[in-house]
C-alpha cells in the first residue's frame, strides 16, 4: 500500500509541476489543484498507513500503536475544503481575465 500511495503522489506532483509551466490559465489552476492533492496525500500517509484502525483512543490500557492518529485527517479534510474555495476563486478570476482581455494565456498575450 506505501508504494502504491508514494507513486500516486509522485505522479500527482509530477502532473502538476508540468501543468503549472504551461501557458495557459486553465492548466495552471488544475496543476495548482493536483500539486495540493498531492500535498493532502502526503500529510495522510505522515499519519500512519493502517487498515481498521481506529482514530480514538478507548479505556486505561489502549496501545498507542494500535491507533491512527487522527490529527493529519483533520488537517486534509480542512485543506480540501479550503482547496476546493481556491480552485472556485481562480476559476471565477480566470473567466473575467479572460473575458477582459479575449484570451487565457499566462502574460495575457497570444504571441
Amino acid at each position: 500500500m506505501e508504494l502504491i500511495l508514494a507513486a500516486a503522489i509522485g505522479v500527482l506532483a509530477a502532473s502538476g509541476v508540468y501543468l503549472i509551466l504551461r501557458p495557459r490559465t486553465f492548466q495552471v489552476i488544475i496543476g495548482l489543484s493536483l500539486i495540493s492533492y498531492a500535498v493532502n496525500l502526503f500529510i495522510l500517509a505522515m499519519g500512519r498507513l493502517r487498515m481498521d484502525a481506529a482514530p480514538i483512543l478507548d479505556g486505561a490500557n489502549a496501545n498507542p500503536a494500535d491507533y491512527v492518529d487522527p490529527v493529519p485527517q483533520a488537517l486534509v479534510l480542512t485543506a480540501i475544503v479550503i482547496g476546493f474555495a481556491m480552485t472556485a476563486l481562480f476559476l471565477v478570476v480566470l473567466l473575467a481575465a479572460r473575458g477582459l482581455t479575449g484570451n487565457d494565456h499566462v502574460d495575457g498575450n497570444l504571441h
